[in-house]
């Protein structure tokens, strides 16, 4: 008896020792040589580490200090992937620990990647990134396609439409509070970057929990410090059951977590409740969380009361999540980058200008109107372009696949550097690098010269963005009312610092001097 509970813990203990040495050894040196024998280079692999600690030592280098705005921002955005990039050509890898990232840079072969989506999965997150990014973003198959279809109504563009006069209430704020600081001066700096943030929190609040968007913006400020958290424990190797170590910020994102749980969850089951005893019938459609609780609704009942085929209220409580990471971080994003560019570059805004004020005059957008704002589209995408959101999108192969020249073994990691397309000058031309809208004058296929892969910052195919739309709506919505009561220009004090915390942001924020028109 003895002797055999020997045998079974030698060989236990063999098999997860060889585990181990596979994981941290064998595994990445078989791909590494696989890689080099089809014309990729990169760094050798350093056990365990591989580039993450070179990769530490650049971003903390790269964030010491701004830039000029002349300066390339790859090298401080993407310290590793440049300095990679740089040193071995197109036709690289990288190391995030014992994986080997191949880095995919010709539009051809993203858009292949991007439309398989079959074959090409998002890798298995990290598990730290469930408390802050989950629902459909994170889901496959049959359970992704499930929970798009339900979700998709509250995106259709009749329904944002609605959703206009809603953020006319949270925009007129911000007009408001902005001109309440002048008193009786001509001029006043503002730092643009928090009143974005909490902008584009109040949006997405409103016009996801419509009446109990108050409580909804309870979510933002936790979600907030939760993808700080986050963002710092990113940058080091993580370590299998690592998160439930008792570390003070392990316990914070648990805390958090929780926090969120219960703030959703009282939201979504009093919206149940009222829908179920036929409250607010008139209103209950109206916001984002009706619109996907009677999508829901609907999908059950209309497949015989069959459960499973809708979502439970856990799966709604994620979707919120998203709602809020995707929805919020994206615009603001977007918005406060728009507001740098066009205060270095005042010809563009004043032709903006002219052109809000020819479709609306002093009046509070509309819907058509915004779809005519042909020079607003056209700088909102070259700043996309500049300033993409996400600076990388990551994917699995899920099985042995040839793509381009390259064979590729099952569970290779491929990873597609949105920042560097963007800034290809052999896509773009030599001046990819500059603020020039007039590229997207004739739309984004003729700017990327039918190479539509080239402009991916929403990603593309099945799983592209599923709140485009309600992104480049909102983003216009507000350009177009601050255009409207102000003129502004980058601020002496201001200081050019992108730095991806999971989206673009500006490290230093975004100092403006404004005037009141």
């Amino acid at each position: 008896m003895i002797f055999n509970l020997f045998v079974v813990l030698f060989f236990t203990i063999a098999l997860w020792a060889w585990r181990v040495v596979n994981w941290v050894w064998i595994r990445p040196k078989n791909i590494e040589k696989r890689l080099r024998a089809q014309g990729f280079d990169g760094n050798p692999y350093r056990i365990l580490y591989g580039d993450t600690n070179d990769m530490a030592t650049m971003i903390k280098e790269a964030n010491s200090k701004p830039i000029k705005l002349s300066d390339d921002v790859l090298p401080r955005v993407l310290p590793l992937h440049h300095h990679i990039v740089t040193k071995y050509g197109k036709a690289c890898f990288v190391w995030n620990g014992p994986v080997a990232r191949v880095v995919v840079m010709e539009p051809e072969l993203i858009k292949e990647v991007l439309n398989n989506n079959h074959i090409f999965k998002k890798p298995t997150p990290n598990p730290l990134a469930k408390f802050l990014v989950c629902g459909l973003n994170g889901y496959e198959d049959h359970k992704w396609s499930k929970h798009r279809k339900i979700i998709n109504p509250a995106f259709y563009l009749e329904k944002l439409r609605d959703m206009i006069p809603t953020m006319h209430v949270s925009c007129n704020e911000l007009v408001k509070k902005w001109q309440s600081m002048f008193a009786d001066k001509g001029s006043h700096e503002i730092d643009v970057w928090p009143f974005f943030e909490n902008l584009t929190a109040d949006i997405i609040s409103r016009t996801a929990f419509g009446s109990n968007y108050e409580q909804g913006k309870k979510v933002f400020l936790l979600q907030k410090e939760q993808a700080q958290l986050i963002a710092e424990l990113s940058r080091s190797v993580y370590f299998p059951g690592s998160r439930f170590l008792p570390t003070e910020k392990n316990k914070r994102m648990k805390e958090i977590n929780r926090e969120v749980q219960d703030v959703l969850r009282g939201i979504i089951e009093r919206r149940e409740e009222a829908m179920r005893v036929g409250e607010n019938k008139n209103t209950s459609n109206n916001d984002m969380l009706g619109i996907l609780l009677d999508s829901n609704s609907r999908e059950v009942e209309g497949n015989g009361n069959r459960k499973e085929l809708g979502i439970t209220i856990e799966d709604v409580i994620d979707e919120c999540k998203l709602f809020y990471f995707a929805g919020q971080e994206t615009t603001s994003n977007l918005l406060v980058w728009t507001m740098v560019m066009l205060s270095i570059h005042q010809n563009w805004q004043t032709q903006a200008r002219e052109e809000v004020l020819q479709v609306f005059g002093k009046n509070n957008p509309d819907f058509d109107g915004l779809n005519q704002l042909k020079k607003v589209n056209m700088i909102l995408h070259e700043v996309l372009r500049l300033y993409p959101p996400a600076t990388t999108i990551h994917r699995i192969a899920r099985e042995k696949i040839k793509l381009g020249d390259t064979t590729l073994p099952a569970g290779s990691v491929l990873v597609l550097p949105v920042l560097f397309v963007h800034h290809d000058k052999e896509i773009w031309g030599d001046d990819a690098k500059e603020f020039k809208p007039e590229r997207f004058a004739e739309g984004v296929a003729n700017a990327t010269k039918g190479r539509i892969a080239a402009f991916f910052p929403f990603s593309l195919g099945p799983r592209i963005c599923i709140g485009q739309n309600f992104a480049m709506v909102e983003a216009k919505l507000v350009l177009a009312m601050i255009l409207q009561h102000f003129s502004f220009q980058l601020s002496p004090s201001y200081q050019h610092a992108p730095v991806p915390v999971l989206t673009l942001q500006p490290k230093y924020g975004a100092k403006i001097m404004f005037t009141k028109i």
